[in-house]
Formats: C-alpha cells, sequence, structure tokens
C-alpha cells in the first residue's frame, strides 16, 4: 500500500538547533515514505494560533517543543488521556475531518523518558520492571518536562518522588499535574539536591542547558559525590552533549544516559503515530549518532 506524500515539522521558538529532523527524514527513508517533509518551523506563543488554523490535509503531525506545550492545548480539537495528565503535548496528529482537519494532541515525552531510564537500568544491571519495594527518584525542575518525568517514573514505580526545584512557589502547574495523574511529589528547594541525590535510584534532570552546572560542582566538591551515587540519571539537556551534570554524577560511580536518548525514543513514538508505521529505531539512532559526531557551525 503506497501513502500519499505528507508533511511534518517541529515548532517551537528557538527551534534551529533541534535534531528532530534528522531523525524524521531518517524514519521516512527507512520507511520508503517518498516525498516526505520534516521541517523545523520557528514559531512563538504569538504566533501559534494562526500556524495551527492555517493546517490542511498536507500535514500529517506536528512535534512541539519548548514554550509551546501547554500553549497548543487550547488550539486542538481532542487531548489524549496521557497528554491532559500530564498537561503537556508535544505531538500533535493531524487527520483529515471533511471542511478542517482534525487536531489531537498526545505526548510521547514519557515513552521517552521510560525508555531513556529503561536503558541506564540495564547498564546498571537492573530490570526496567519496578522492585516489589519500589524506587526512590528525584526530578530537578518543574516545568512542562517535570510533568512528563513524573509520569514516567510512575510507570517505574515511583510514586513520591522528590523533586527539587528553585522556587517552591512557582510550581502549581506541577503539583495539579501531579494530583491528576496520582503522584505524590515531594516538594524541596535545589539547594537541599546533594542529600537527595544520594539517596536516589532514578534522577530527570529537566533544567535547561547549563542550569544545573553549579550542582555538578558542588557534586564534584564533595557534595553528593562523597557518597557513591547508586542511581540512574537522565538529564534531558544534550547542549553540551555531555554535560557536566552528567560527567560528575559518573564520577561518584552513577550511570548518567544522555538526554538525546530521551530524543530518540520519544522521536520513535511520533513517527509510529505520524505515520501508522512502527519507528525505525536503528535507522533513527544510526541518523542521531552522525548528527552528534557532525561538527558544529
Amino acid at each position: 500500500m503506497t501513502t500519499a506524500p505528507r508533511r511534518a515539522a517541529v515548532l517551537g521558538h528557538p527551534v534551529a538547533h533541534s535534531l528532530s529532523p534528522r531523525l524524521h527524514r531518517a524514519a521516512y527513508a527507512a520507511l520508503g515514505l517518498d516525498g516526505w517533509r520534516y521541517d523545523a518551523v520557528d514559531v512563538t506563543e504569538d504566533a501559534l494560533p494562526g500556524f495551527v488554523a492555517a493546517l490542511d490535509d498536507s500535514w500529517a503531525g506536528l512535534s512541539v517543543t519548548m514554550p509551546l506545550k501547554h500553549a497548543v492545548m487550547p488550539l486542538l480539537d481532542h487531548v489524549e488521556p496521557l497528554a491532559g495528565v500530564v498537561g503537556a503535548v508535544n505531538t500533535v496528529l493531524v487527520q483529515p475531518g471533511g471542511r478542517r482537519p482534525v487536531l489531537t494532541g498526545a505526548n510521547t515525552d514519557v515513552h521517552g523518558i521510560v525508555a531513556a531510564l529503561a536503558e541506564g537500568l540495564a547498564v546498571r544491571g537492573r530490570a526496567a520492571t519496578p522492585p516489589a519495594g519500589g524506587r526512590t527518584a528525584v526530578v530537578l525542575g518543574a516545568g512542562a518536562t517535570a510533568a512528563s518525568a513524573l509520569a514516567a517514573l510512575a510507570e517505574l514505580g515511583c510514586t513520591t518522588p522528590v523533586v527539587l526545584v528553585r522556587s517552591v512557589g512557582r510550581t502549581g502547574g506541577l503539583a495539579r499535574a501531579a494530583h491528576r495523574m496520582g503522584v505524590e511529589p515531594v516538594l524541596r528547594p535545589l539547594a537541599e539536591a546533594s542529600a537527595a541525590l544520594a539517596r536516589a535510584d532514578l534522577v530527570v534532570s529537566t533544567l535547561p542547558p547549563h542550569a544545573a552546572d553549579g550542582l555538578a560542582a558542588e557534586l564534584a566538591g564533595g557534595g553528593a559525590g562523597a557518597v557513591a551515587a547508586p542511581g540512574v540519571l537522565l538529564d534531558v539537556a544534550y547542549d553540551p552533549r555531555r554535560t557536566a551534570l552528567a560527567a560528575a554524577w559518573e564520577s561518584a560511580g552513577g550511570v548518567a544516559v544522555a538526554g538525546e536518548r530521551m530524543l530518540l525514543h520519544q522521536a520513535v513514538e511520533q513517527v509510529r503515530l505520524m505515520t501508522g508505521r512502527p519507528g525505525p529505531l536503528d535507522a533513527m539512532d544510526a541518523a542521531l549518532g552522525e548528527a552528534l559526531e557532525a561538527p558544529a557551525g
């Protein structure tokens, strides 16, 4: 069965740095989807309603990154349950609907986080299936990706994670998302990170690039680094490719999973949703490796 060529894109602001085009284009080539195209489009929150309103049946879907994961939700016809519970959409499916397309919001970030942490657990020699006593977990940050991290950690057996934030007073959205998903996070200031990290089986840092550098210096200088890190860290930032936090975590004896692993796995799921075919993990992983090894500039 042939598939008519369709369009897709990643939207965000800024978005020129995104690796998503490399991943999705590699998937289209591996799946034989000739004529399909995938672009990066810089769209601000103010411009988003106009862009969404102009979508037509030539579109298959959108990848949505910051700062649009919340802003896109009121513009959609449907929001899948997981995305609704998390309160963040990173995938929009565009389906024929008569006079205009039907837009459905989904969240593949949760899938990406679970799969990336499972890779780290495998390196650690532990199964992704939670042990009988559950696991301890820490999340750094309180934004849209942090809500996805709470849902992912719940799948991995962590329903009472510690959430470390710069301002406890600015966590209302995360607290509401946690309530919807039946998770009971313990909010703590980022200044208390060292002790929490030393006890964690799983850690997800959702902080922006370089925002965790101070914490990394603390770990390397003898904070939690004085105690062998027992667990797996996923730092969703991948600029620089090996973050200071990941380097400090590995030096302390833990396993660090690079942020591009989450990006890869969530993109594989996006391809499945947009094309109706299983995302070709190996081809997309190879394209990711090539993109990361390519010289900057």
